[in-house]
């Protein structure tokens, strides 16, 4: 029989009918994750998850919350389970740890809910990872539902960062770069070649290339702070959260101009100068 979450939950005694599912995945706009929140400071991403839309407080009247992230692999690692008290209104002056603005300055009004974490589920946090399934976007759930009875895909032995996916299958946001391991940042910073960004909102896309010292990193973190890495019809649009991969992995003996003939060849492939963003 396969291993369930709400199994776990019985087995140290709690009763799922009493368990809410919370799965954070909003991205701030610099950024930052509840995944990085809760891997680099946990109280913050406690504080974080505390506040919740006043006009919900009766959808989040659980005894307890079962808390998940999404780390940069889209996976649901379970982070804690929390025992939930009274709920008042956020002071005036209270800053949201993920989006570093007041509550009025987010635009909603929020109820601070008092809160305990459970002890007895210490040992599973970072470590149970679940299928979350259809409806990304109900991200809270009834445990006891049978939606929320979720298949458990991994028990670890302990917390270690999601395995770095390989170039190929790498698909990212300008947006989450902050929030990406180490070993990602690693990997990127030690290879060169063609890159490809696809924007939401016009459908448009660009080829561009990495030829300097800190590889694909190097050259991504420009676009991170600029928004538009220096090209001329990217700064002619809004800011966006271009989706970025890679094309092409260059050897470790590839020249400047190797890399850069690479490029023009993607940039004919995919008819980027004709239907695309690049100018040149």
């Amino acid at each position: 029989m396969a291993l369930r979450f709400n199994m776990l939950l019985q087995d140290e005694g709690y009763d799922p009918r009493e368990v809410r599912l919370l799965r954070h995945q909003h991205v701030a706009k610099d950024g930052l994750t509840p995944y990085a929140l809760w891997r680099d400071r946990p109280g913050e991403f406690e504080r974080y998850q505390s506040a919740q839309k006043s006009d919900r407080s009766a959808y989040f009247a659980s005894r307890y919350w079962a808390a998940f992230v999404v780390p940069p692999d889209g996976s649901t690692l379970f982070v804690g389970l929390y025992e939930i008290g009274d709920c008042a209104p956020v002071a005036t002056d209270w800053i949201d740890p993920l989006m570093r603005q007041t509550s009025t300055q987010i635009g909603r009004a929020l109820d601070i809910y008092q809160f305990e974490r459970v002890p007895a589920f210490d040992h599973y946090a970072g470590r149970v990872r679940v299928e979350w399934g259809d409806g990304t976007r109900a991200w809270a759930q009834r445990a006891s539902n049978r939606k929320g009875d979720k298949p458990v895909v991994e028990l670890a032995r302990e917390f270690r960062e999601p395995d770095f996916p390989g170039f190929t299958n790498f698909i990212g946001n300008f947006g989450g770069l902050p929030s990406l391991p180490q070993s990602w940042v690693m990997a990127l910073s030690a290879a060169r070649g063609v890159y490809l960004l696809t924007c939401p909102r016009t459908f448009e896309q660009y080829v561009g290339s990495a030829c300097g010292t800190e590889g694909f990193w190097g050259r991504w973190k420009d676009y991170a702070v600029t928004g538009h890495g220096g090209n001329i019809r990217l700064k002619s649009r809004d800011a966006s959260d271009y989706q970025v991969s890679i094309l092409e992995v260059a050897g470790s003996a590839a020249t400047t101009e190797q890399i850069l003939a690479m490029e023009q060849l993607w940039k004919r492939k995919l008819q980027s100068r004709d239907m695309g963003l690049n100018a040149n």
